[in-house]
């Protein structure tokens, strides 16, 4: 059975996404179609889908990361703010997405709450790895035989 850890990260974060959204246990609030991700962004996200890919990121985060606080997530998913003349410096993004998101997942059991931060549950790995192992399979399939 494989793991998180064996297959690419961005495959996997899109498809975790796509899973997130087929079971509908997480769904966008109404306000995510016009909010920033960070002071360090000029414009919304131009994806249409972004909340279920940030909801899988942050999945992913937890899994290989965790246990992980909204502040720590909030620095790896910041970026780098423009400030004109002066030097460009480091700015966390926003807080609202990344808590908001962590609650639905733990809604749906796939994290819960410890006293350092997040973690995830035997459900939420179970949920990856089964991802990840179709993933394998997947491209084991398309491999041609010799």
């Amino acid at each position: 059975m494989a793991v998180v850890y064996d297959v690419p990260a961005t495959a996997f974060i899109n498809r975790t996404a796509q899973k997130l959204k087929e079971t509908g246990k997480v769904t966008p609030p109404a306000w995510a179609a016009d909010v920033k991700t960070g002071m360090h962004r000029q414009l919304p996200p131009a994806q249409p889908d972004w909340f279920y890919t940030r909801s899988a990121s942050l999945l992913r985060r937890i899994y290989t990361d965790g246990p992980v606080g909204v502040q720590r997530l909030r620095s790896l998913y910041g970026g780098k703010k423009n400030r004109g003349a002066r030097p460009d410096r480091h700015e966390r993004s926003g807080g609202a997405i990344i808590r908001n998101s962590l609650q639905q997942l733990e809604k749906a059991g796939y994290v819960k709450a410890v006293k350092d931060g997040r973690v995830i549950t035997p459900e939420g790995m179970s949920f990856l790895d089964k991802i990840a192992t179709e993933m394998v399979n997947e491209k084991a399939q398309q491999k041609p035989q010799a």
